[in-house]
């Protein structure tokens, strides 16, 4: 049976490989061989390093926390137990916010990746005048204001 990070990386494997039609490894090779060739290749196969990296360091910390569990009486976790299973905390937590990006950029539909206006400042209405007014008011001139007086 798989653990979850397992499953994880699995998952992420599997859609890389079904967007670009290709195991995971030649598209390693060709990125490397030709990065520019596929700036969105190039960007997904960097960032499933980087996801690989922090799955490591969250393998390497959930066997320290386990590790140091056993040591353990059952009812007692000291101090740097507590460390490391908030080493562990951030490591899943790292490693979720990469696995995001990689989907994130395997989805074409994915918001802010279609149409006019992709990034900030692209679309056309980005370009009209503002909808508040951008310079200071005037204060009305003491004439005004003896002539608004006077109207009363």
């Amino acid at each position: 049976m798989l653990d979850a990070s397992e499953d994880v990386m699995r998952v992420i494997t599997e859609q890389i490989e079904n967007r670009f039609q290709m195991p995971l490894a030649d598209l390693r090779r060709a990125v490397q061989a030709a990065p520019q060739a596929n700036p969105e290749a190039t960007t997904v196969v960097h960032w499933y390093g980087l996801l690989t990296e922090t799955q490591q360091a969250l393998d390497i910390a959930e066997d320290a926390l386990v590790e140091a569990l056993g040591t353990q009486p059952p009812d007692v976790l000291d101090d740097p137990v507590m460390e490391l299973a908030h080493q562990v905390n951030a490591a899943v937590a790292s490693r979720d916010g990469r696995a995001m990006v990689v989907t994130y950029l395997l989805d074409p539909n994915a918001p802010g990746k279609r149409g006019p206006g992709v990034w900030r400042g692209a679309s056309p209405a980005a370009r009209r005048a503002p909808a508040l007014p951008t310079s200071p008011p005037t204060l009305p001139s003491a004439r005004d204001t003896t002539a608004y007086g006077a109207a009363r």
